[in-house]
């Protein structure tokens, strides 16, 4: 089962995994699969006269990032975009990319600098015993927080385990 850590303070524990998302496709397949399926078994709920889904998106954030050379291959510069949606993340990469204004600006060439991206999710979950917990899946990891029963976070390991990017 996957290895998640302790941390101090309100009871949340972390799972670093041992290769981060190889990029945006791969992440955002995971998270739909986990919305879709709820294998946590998240239960939905009302408050306040709302009806609540199972599994809720409470932020998303995705940070492309670009490095500008000059004709020798030198960097000459260093870009980041911050997206709160996979659609504005896969629009505002071509954007950038293509923005010919600011390529002149900075003098060369733009490149995506893929492997430096950053993706992140947080979802909240109401589960079966009534309790509300939160998951943040990150590029390179995966939190559990606020959560009080440890049912939830053995859940939560075994989901972990059962998606091989994950391990």
């Amino acid at each position: 089962m996957a290895h998640f850590n302790q941390r101090a303070g309100t009871k949340s524990a972390v799972h670093r995994l041992k290769k981060p998302f190889p990029d945006i496709t791969a992440f955002d397949a995971v998270i739909q699969d986990l919305l879709l399926k709820n294998p946590l078994e998240c239960t939905s709920y009302r408050s306040a006269r709302k009806f609540h889904h199972p599994l809720e998106k409470v932020r998303e954030m995705y940070t492309a990032k670009f490095v500008y050379t000059d004709a020798n291959g030198k960097r000459i510069g260093f870009g980041s975009e911050m997206y709160n949606s996979v659609e504005g993340y896969d629009t505002g990469v071509s954007a950038v990319i293509s923005n010919m204004a600011n390529i002149t600006s900075h003098g060369g060439k733009v490149r995506h600098f893929l492997s430096a991206d950053l993706f992140s999710v947080v979802l909240k979950c109401h589960d079966s015993n009534d309790e509300l917990f939160f998951l943040s899946i990150a590029r390179d990891r995966v939190t559990l927080a606020s959560y009080n029963d440890d049912a939830i976070s053995t859940r939560v390991g075994k989901w972990t385990d059962s998606v091989p990017v994950l391990a």
